[in-house]
């Protein structure tokens, strides 16, 4: 009996690996998707991303789903994975960890220093980028045109208490784990860089009123890996 390969995934019928020994990113550029970009220019490893184009309905079809029933990116195929063996795997959270343990990078090493880096990206995925993407619908998008403002400001209340407990996190410190940069930050930011300039709402949560959050933000966006991820992966050629 063969050993499992990339070409066992149903994915990779609609999206072939040109190259089967890297990991596959299956992705946009949306703040969950260049979580997993971010990540894999900060450390170098090799891979192969696949733009999933929901104006076609990519997301929703058998392929994709094959790999992430919920129909969402990001997702990786690692040809890699544990024991050697071929690996799929989808949330943006979790692959983020896989990848730190895969690496041993941008993950502390210390046990509960570790653990600090899991809940605040557990804070993230169930605070931080709920909330956030939820103000982007009311302010921006269709949710922009109910007469009924209370949802937004639901929202928008509570975007800016999440953003304080951030800011009081980052009292004193380069990064949410003091001075290491970690997938905590990488998971965070980029929902806190859309919340400010793509969804509109800077003003909405007094954003210019938390200096530690917007200190760390232009640390983040500062650096080259988060500069060359968050174009990942690229919009396609006009007429393509």
């Amino acid at each position: 009996m063969s050993a499992p390969s990339l070409a066992d995934f149903p994915i990779t019928k609609r999206w072939p690996a040109q190259h089967p020994d890297r990991l596959q990113l299956y992705s946009l550029p949306t703040p969950n998707g260049v979580k997993l970009s971010i990540f894999l220019e900060e450390t170098g490893l090799p891979y192969e991303v696949h733009r999933v184009a929901f104006d076609r309905q990519e997301q929703k079809s058998p392929e994709f789903l094959s790999l992430n029933p919920n129909g969402k990116i990001p997702a990786i195929l690692d040809p890699d994975g544990p024991g050697g063996a071929p690996i799929g795997l989808f949330e943006s959270g979790a692959i983020l960890l896989y990848l730190a343990d895969k690496t041993g990078r941008l993950i502390p090493r210390d046990p509960a220093h570790r653990w600090h880096a899991v809940e605040w990206i557990m804070f993230q995925m169930g605070g931080i980028g709920p909330f956030f993407g939820q103000v982007g619908f009311f302010n921006k998008f269709a949710g922009r045109a109910w007469e009924d403002k209370r949802p937004l400001q639901r929202y928008v209340d509570e975007a800016r208490r999440l953003l304080e407990v951030l800011e009081t996190r980052l009292e004193g410190r380069a990064w949410i784990l003091d001075d290491e940069y970690t997938i905590a930050d990488i998971a965070t930011f980029p929902w806190v860089r859309n919340l400010v300039n793509f969804y509109e709402a800077r003003e909405l949560v007094r954003f210019d009123s938390l200096p530690n959050v917007g200190r760390v933000l232009d640390a983040f966006l500062s650096r080259p890996a988060v500069q060359r991820g968050l174009k990942i992966p690229a919009a396609p050629a006009a007429g393509s």
